[in-house]
């Protein structure tokens, strides 16, 4: 069974977001229907006690996943989700587990075609959450993940399920908790910067990250 891989929402920040849009006379998308299968319309209730209209994510009518409903508007939701482009705090984080740990001599490599290769003896560490669960292909050997205090990078290519850092001299447990993304103010990877690895735009990589994580709101 495929290890879970949580997307954890963070409903404070997601208020204090909500609070910035209001204090500037702005509103709130309402997808209705998104890729995590829960919509975001599950936050509908925050952000009408927040006192927002209620607006339609433009992105979302090009694609066709939504119709514009009846006294609806039409709108970006980066402030509100803290996604790169808007002034909010980052609402979401992709958090996986790190599985197990081995050495690896210098010279050997990790994960498909070997494109990552030790340029000396290190330790690596397998982590649940790949492309399937939103970790992108393309961050392999060009990201890097957060595990406890330590800032790691993600080495050789991503594989479906999983995909394998670089520990080095760092101490990390099986167990452990591997933030892929999430809130840069906590020192933890910014979707801004997967935007920059990946050429891929940072609304495209949280849709991506529900099709197969567990979605967890923090209350």
């Amino acid at each position: 069974m495929t290890e879970p891989v949580r997307a954890l929402v963070a409903h404070a920040a997601l208020r204090a977001n909500a609070d910035r849009l209001r204090a500037a006379g702005a509103v709130y998308a309402d997808l209705r229907r998104d890729a995590w299968g829960h919509g975001l319309a599950a936050c509908a209730e925050t952000v009408t006690a927040a006192g927002l209209r209620v607006l339609v994510d433009a992105g979302a009518l090009s694609a066709g996943a939504v119709t514009l409903a009846p006294g609806a508007e039409i709108a970006e939701p980066r402030t509100l989700w803290g996604l790169p482009g808007g002034d909010g705090r980052p609402v979401l984080s992709l958090v996986g587990r790190l599985l197990s740990t081995k050495t690896l001599r210098a010279g050997e490599g990790v994960s498909y075609g070997y494109t990552f290769r030790a340029a000396r003896d290190t330790v690596v560490g397998l982590v649940a959450g790949g492309y399937a669960q939103g970790v992108v292909r393309e961050v392999g050997n060009r990201a890097w993940v957060r595990v406890g205090a330590h800032r790691l990078p993600i080495v050789g290519r991503v594989a479906m399920d999983a995909c394998v850092i670089e520990l080095g001299d760092a101490h990390a447990a099986p167990g452990a908790d591997v933030v892929f993304f999430g809130d840069p103010g906590r020192g933890e990877p910014s979707l801004a910067g997967w935007e920059a690895a990946t050429g891929m735009r940072a609304a495209e990589m949280v849709s991506l990250a529900g099709a197969r994580a567990s979605r967890e709101d923090v209350r």
